[in-house]
């Protein structure tokens, strides 16, 4: 039976100071073949596991290692896709939104740091390696790990100019990287991962392209989502790397765009709070019986570690509007970016605020010995 309330963080989180190998765009059953660059990732697997289970948390994650230190401050989130799939030219490139023009201010920097990339010819078999890299985390894990699972087929659609090969649309790649990625996490289901974590700014599209692009969207998530016997997860933050602001992009937060989503085979939308100071959970209310929510209530972006009682109060103010059985706590994004004592620290505060909050609905004190 699970936890009520059971805690998490989104994915990343920061690389023990020593572990400075990078990938450079290898397949790591290349790059493993120095045994030492296969050591220093396994040892550093075990490092950031190690401070999830000792934090408390009821599901981990491998901290995402395997993304490099490479632009936008979240290591190679975007990039980690691209490199290791055949059709993609290895450069970065200008976003295309940008050389189309018309991008300003912060958006075309955000853009900017994002880059592009060419398709240059056809798709070939991806090396990601989901399974090995989940594999090699459940060796150092004794609480079951979730797999993040992207950028999605969606956000990796809109980065691409299209120079060669039989697909020369952003609709087609995503239904085309859509194929592949659920073949990732069929083959994570089989290696039996039980939590599926999609990462898609996809979601946010509607508010660029206006609702013309919500019968696309809801046909790619629903090829990597419809019969996965797992919970699956929606993760569409604010944006990691550069702070809260609901604009550009995000403009109007969650209440724009969730709705969109309520009908698709997707189980759990995770979805940042904490760092705009819940403003937007009001637009939970609406959220359809069948559905849950991983809340975040840790900030990510600031160094202020919460203290417990500040975190239940953030808690309380979710489950006000969702039923607790169907409430996730997570952090905001993913904790890359912090240095690793205060995101230690956060995640111990998010577990003592969820013991606050579950010891006044059931009125019993959990023993902290028992997790």
């Amino acid at each position: 039976m699970e936890t009520l309330l059971p805690t998490t963080m989104v994915g990343s989180y920061p690389r023990p100071h020593w572990f400075t190998h990078q990938l450079d765009g290898r397949d790591i059953r290349n790059a493993f073949k120095v045994i030492h660059h296969e050591e220093a990732f396994s040892d550093a697997v075990e490092v950031v596991i190690g401070d999830q289970e000792r934090a408390g948390l009821d599901v981990v994650t491998d901290g995402q290692m395997w993304f490099d230190d490479y632009a936008m401050g979240i290591g190679s989130f975007l990039w980690y896709w691209f490199e290791r799939m055949p059709g993609f030219s290895p450069e970065r490139r200008e976003h295309p939104a940008i050389s189309r023009g018309g991008v300003t201010g912060a958006d075309r920097y955000v853009l900017d740091e994002a880059g592009g990339v060419a398709l240059v010819g056809e798709l070939g078999a991806p090396k990601w390696r989901l399974v090995e890299l989940y594999e090699l985390a459940c060796r150092h894990a004794s609480r079951p790990v979730k797999a993040g699972v992207g950028a999605g087929p969606l956000q990796l659609s809109a980065m691409v100019h299209f120079e060669g090969g039989p697909i020369d649309n952003r609709f087609d790649l995503a239904r085309a990287l859509a194929g592949h990625f659920r073949a990732e996490i069929d083959a994570l289901i089989d290696a039996g991962c039980r939590y599926i974590q999609i990462e898609d700014l996809g979601a946010w599209f509607p508010n660029v392209a206006g609702d013309r692009d919500v019968p696309w969207i809801s046909e790619v998530m629903t090829a990597l989502a419809d019969g996965v016997p797992a919970r699956v997860g929606w993760h569409f933050c604010l944006g990691n790397a550069w702070g809260t602001s609901t604009r550009g992009l995000t403009a109007g937060g969650y209440g724009g765009v969730l709705h969109h989503y309520y009908d698709l085979p997707v189980d759990e939308f995770v979805l940042d709070f904490a760092a705009r100071d819940m403003s937007d959970v009001h637009v939970l209310r609406d959220l359809p019986s069948d559905k849950r929510i991983a809340a975040g209530v840790i900030n990510v972006r600031d160094l202020e570690v919460e203290q417990p009682e500040q975190v239940a109060e953030r808690i309380r103010q979710v489950i006000e509007v969702v039923p607790a059985e169907r409430v996730t706590l997570t952090t905001d994004c993913g904790l890359k970016q912090l240095p690793r004592t205060p995101a230690a620290a956060k995640l111990r505060a998010l577990v003592e605020g969820a013991r606050i909050v579950r010891a006044e609905l059931t009125g019993t004190k959990e023993d902290p010995a028992t997790r």
